[in-house]
């Protein structure tokens, strides 16, 4: 395959290291990455690469996983997707390369310290990967195209709406039939950062009265489900559900979606083009190749769906064993490149922004 010939493995000649090419390239939509992937197709790229963490960027990871190994069949990737929690935690006690989480380390849990321990020589890094656009998904017969503000999607998920013609709901869709039955609202289990993005969005623009966080606040209620396929198979099989789950998911289980107003009052469409006009205009707040970004969840721009989850790939800048650091990196190398980020578009994904691309790449670059 075409993809092959551009990623089949790094050199084993000094450092191993794929920023061979420099960054005197690194123009949005340059892809630099791959241009460092090109080597000998007898370099002899093997080992293993043990991963774990976000469930939402799971099926991206097939994908690559797929493409990668096939030009490269001595490598094998291990990706559990345990959850971000237990990607970050799997990290940090040192049994994983690298963890996806759909949220940057947290400084209030010592998360950034602790991993920087772990990396002992160098600091542990995020770096933005998948755009994964977060549906809120239905379950509601007769009822397409509903409408929600971010304040009535609080109070649903609050249990404070508890039925579908709830005069609030009314007033976000004047003219649907809905009917009164009871809403049935599901959220994760088990630790997520798609829980995390959810509601430091109803946390900005809905008045929730809860702290945001991985854990799904027990005084909101509700029914648990775990993982991003439990979610959507609850909603699936349940009349009246109502839940938010990443797109790739919902468009995996043929789920409703619902419009969600922006800070303009504008409800959008969650499409991977509205959604990338949200990272657009998120805020790196990490330092050096550090990439934590900062999401606008009011945005007010045309068209922008708010309810966006980037999930990050966190690992030693420097620190990580030089066989794990050749590993990590050559992955992490072809997820970055231009054909990576374009397998994300038929997964219910989106490509990172070019800016934000050479950015990525840069600090792949320094992985050593």
């Amino acid at each position: 395959m075409k993809y092959a010939g551009r990623l089949a493995a790094v050199t084993l000649a000094g450092a191993l290291s794929l920023a061979a090419c420099g960054t005197d390239n690194n123009t949005p939509g340059s892809d630099t990455s791959a241009a460092a992937a090109k080597a000998d197709s007898g370099s002899g790229l093997s080992g293993t690469i043990n991963a774990a963490g976000s469930s939402a960027q799971a099926n991206a990871i097939d994908e690559w996983k797929k493409n990668f190994q096939q030009a490269n069949p001595g490598v094998s990737l291990n990706y559990q997707p345990s959850g971000s929690g237990a990607g970050i935690q799997a990290f940090i006690q040192g049994t994983v390369a690298f963890a996806g989480s759909d949220s940057a380390l947290k400084e209030d849990k010592g998360e950034p310290a602790q991993a920087d321990a772990r990396c002992k020589t160098g600091k542990a890094i995020n770096i933005p990967m998948v755009t994964g656009p977060v549906a809120v998904v239905y379950n509601l017969e007769g009822v397409d195209g509903l409408q929600l503000s971010p304040k009535t999607l609080g109070k649903i998920f609050n249990s404070e709406i508890t039925k579908w013609d709830d005069p609030v709901i009314k007033a976000d869709n004047p003219d649907a039939q809905l009917p009164s039955t009871p809403i049935q609202a599901f959220h994760r289990s088990d630790e997520s950062g798609t829980s995390d993005n959810f509601t430091k969005f109803l946390s900005k623009t809905a008045d929730w009265p809860h702290e945001p966080a991985k854990a799904w606040p027990a005084e909101a209620k509700g029914q648990g489900a775990k993982g991003s396929d439990g979610i959507a198979q609850s909603v699936k099989s349940t009349a009246g559900a109502i839940s938010y789950v990443e797109l790739s998911y919902a468009e995996n289980s043929g789920l409703q979606k619902a419009k969600v107003a922006n800070g303009a009052g504008e409800f959008v469409e969650l499409t991977p083009e509205s959604a990338g006009k949200t990272v657009e205009a998120a805020e790196i707040t990490g330092t050096g190749n550090d990439l934590k970004l900062e999401i606008d969840y009011a945005t007010k721009a045309a068209g922008a769906y708010p309810i966006v989850l980037v999930t990050y790939e966190i690992t030693c800048e420097k620190g990580l064993s030089p066989e794990d650091a050749k590993l990590v990196k050559a992955f992490l190398g072809y997820t970055a490149s231009d054909e990576g980020q374009n397998a994300l578009k038929g997964l219910g994904y989106a490509p990172l922004p070019p800016t934000m691309l050479t950015k990525v790449r840069t600090a792949i670059e320094a992985i050593s």
